[in-house]
């Protein structure tokens, strides 16, 4: 079985391929594949490890489309269930040459909206070691957030350790303080969270990171927190008091945006893996966000072992030398 396991819906994202025109307006598009559990799945498995996906897609083009895409990046399927009822869900995406991208979403009464926390049953964590969620998947539907809500509680009872990225999606909620609400309360069951700078505005309502910090660690597992401050880098604290800010790398040139939270969230969780201590670890996600930034699609840019090493030995750094660092 697999080291990590996510929940998540994958999207098919058609890709607008003449830049700085609206959607409106654009002719041209390409399509990819999309999602941010999924991209972190990706980007698991090209760094050597294992990631099973709990989704679920129609049985309709962009439903096969996503099952051949899967196969090919080697995640695994166990848990994917197919909806020959509702549809797969998608995304327009603007290309843009500075900024982040307008993006559409299609994806209400989806399938993976119909998910349902029955079909959680057959899952096997007895060798998942990390699972990694964000906030995108309970709030596309009310099924959607039960389902969550449970496979957080079946790995709270096998003791798994839980990363949770908010990725507040506004226009997916009922509303906005339901979405604070909620974002809050799963928060609080997770042992690591890592919100962005203006997300933490937003559902702590101040954008001082170590306040951001100190909000989430009053939950009752977090152990951890680790705040995104954009191409500051990421401040970091944890429930025994330390506390500091990893700078990040400097990209030779922005491309697209999109990813790089998630590139982040991966490159965290591979290190962990791998025994790097949470210093090493954040480093590691500032490194592979860096590199997806520099490159078009939402995964495009995620390095593989080989590919991570030379980019550090361009930098002049490694993992074991600055985790060790005073």
């Amino acid at each position: 079985m697999s080291e990590v396991i996510t929940i998540g819906e994958p999207l098919v994202n058609f890709c607008s391929e003449e830049p700085d025109i609206s959607l409106t307006d654009a002719l041209e598009f390409h399509k990819v594949m999309g999602g941010a559990e999924l991209n972190v799945a990706i980007g698991v498995r090209k760094l050597g490890h294992s990631i099973e996906y709990v989704t679920r897609v129609g049985q309709d083009p962009m439903g096969k489309f996503i099952q051949k895409a899967l196969a090919a990046h080697d995640v695994g399927t166990s848990y994917v269930s197919y909806d020959d009822v509702y549809y797969t869900g998608h995304q327009m995406k603007q290309l843009v040459t500075q900024g982040d991208p307008v993006v559409v979403n299609y994806r209400r009464d989806s399938a993976a909206s119909h998910l349902e926390a029955r079909q959680l049953e057959k899952i096997d964590l007895s060798d998942v070691k990390i699972a990694h969620t964000t906030g995108i998947f309970p709030a596309i539907s009310p099924i959607a957030e039960k389902t969550f809500r449970s496979f957080y509680q079946k790995l709270i009872a096998a003791q798994k350790l839980i990363t949770f990225d908010p990725n507040l999606r506004p226009s997916l909620w009922k509303s906005k303080d339901y979405m604070i609400k909620t974002i809050n309360d799963i928060a609080g069951m997770a042992d690591i969270v890592l919100p962005g700078i203006n997300e933490g505005k937003t559902l702590v309502g101040t954008d001082n990171p170590n306040e951001i910090a100190d909000f989430y660690l009053n939950g009752e597992r977090t152990h951890a927190v680790i705040i995104k401050l954009g191409d500051q880098g990421v401040f970091v604290k944890t429930d025994q008091g330390q506390k500091y800010t990893i700078p990040s790398f400097k990209a030779e040139k922005v491309v697209d945006t999109v990813g790089a939270g998630d590139g982040f969230a991966l490159g965290l969780i591979t290190a962990l893996l791998e025994k790097k201590n949470l210093k090493a670890a954040a480093m590691r996600g500032n490194a592979v966000g860096c590199l997806q930034v520099q490159t078009l699609g939402d995964n495009d840019g995620y390095p593989n072992q080989e590919e991570l090493q030379q980019f550090y030995a361009k930098q002049g750094v490694s993992e074991d030398e600055f985790a060790n660092q005073a």
